[in-house]
């Protein structure tokens, strides 16, 4: 019985150890695969080139004037001082590639590479050869721009443009557009482009201050992705966004009321806007809480009174007596 019991174990074995080295195999296999890939959308967007390929940023200045003097007053153009940075030449050329065959071709635009031909997600590995290092930007793949689409240069300009905007007498006043982060557009204008319901919730009596310009999108979410549910930022719990403003509800507290914990700021209240106060999704606090305590009823027993007696209004309030709401040190009722 004992060697019968061996036997089967070490079958077992065999099995688990097989199923492993499977697993592992066809892990690497796609790892591999995957990695090609990325070397191939790469090297699609940068040719092949050896340094006497390369010919200045001095060179493109000559015919592309306008975007030399925007790119100039980016933070890429200081890079453009030092010979090298991550082994990557600098200038122009560190994102459109090597010119000396657009330069011989008389300005051809098919030997250099061109952002407007590029697909969003081959634009953004470009961008990311140098970003993705960056622990903001280094979940960009995992979010949701990427999967839809939505590349680094819907965004972000590496020479952003002057626009006229009005005229006095004979002189043109020109609007500068943002260079933080070389934005297109400066926020939250250029989020709620897309963004249209956020747009419409930051109208409502109640909201987070961001049309007013108190607050950013990039206060609570990180554009370049992460894992939190809707980008929010940092990588630990739900509510970490909201806790960092709102520190007197993070606790730990000794009662924690479950829904807070658990489901998180967004079971009650609405983040961008609400019509009801507090931002809550419910004009009134009861409805609320009744949507979790069913139980609560008129009566609690036959003939008596009950303090939770809706057809009172002076009850009607759940928070006047339950005040703790988010959580509590000295009551399981959630009372003080």
């Amino acid at each position: 019985m004992l060697k019968s019991n061996w036997i089967k174990l070490a079958l077992l074995g065999s099995f688990v150890f097989l199923l492993l080295t499977w697993f592992i195999s066809g892990s690497l296999t796609r790892i591999e695969g995957l990695a090609a890939e990325s070397d191939q959308i790469n090297m699609a967007a940068v040719p092949d080139a050896n340094n006497d390929d390369y010919v200045g940023t001095e060179t493109c200045k000559a015919c592309h004037e306008d975007q030399f003097k925007s790119f100039e007053k980016t933070k890429h153009s200081k890079l453009s001082k030092i010979d090298s940075w991550k082994d990557k030449v600098q200038g122009c050329e560190s994102c459109h590639g090597p010119g000396k065959a657009h330069v011989e071709g008389g300005g051809d635009k098919t030997k250099i590479i061109n952002f407007k031909n590029l697909d969003p997600k081959t634009a953004s590995d470009t961008c990311l050869a140098c970003h993705e290092g960056k622990e903001t930007h280094n979940n960009f793949r995992r979010g949701e721009h990427w999967r839809n689409d939505i590349g680094c240069t819907q965004c972000h300009s590496a020479h952003p443009k002057s626009e006229p905007v009005a005229e006095s007498g004979s002189m043109t006043l020109i609007k500068e557009q943002p260079t933080t982060a070389m934005l297109k557009q400066g926020e939250p204008q250029l989020c709620l482009s897309c963004h249209n319901e956020q747009k419409s919730q930051f109208t409502k009596p109640f909201h987070h201050k961001v049309l007013e310009g108190t607050m950013k999108c990039t206060d609570c979410h990180n554009a370049h992705g992460g894992f939190e549910s809707k980008q929010t930022k940092l990588a630990v719990g739900a509510d970490i966004a909201c806790i960092k403003c709102h520190s007197n509800k993070a606790g730990p507290f000794v009662f924690e009321h479950a829904p807070a914990k658990l489901e998180g700021c967004t079971a009650c209240h609405i983040p961008h806007g609400s019509s009801n106060p507090k931002m809550l999704k419910r004009p009134s606090v009861r409805q609320l809480c009744f949507e979790c305590h069913t139980g609560i009823t008129e009566e609690l027993s036959p003939q008596a009174p009950s303090l939770h007696n809706q057809a009172q209004v002076r009850y009607q309030n759940c928070t006047v007596c339950h005040s703790a709401i988010h959580g509590s040190n000295s009551s399981n009722r959630f009372f003080r």
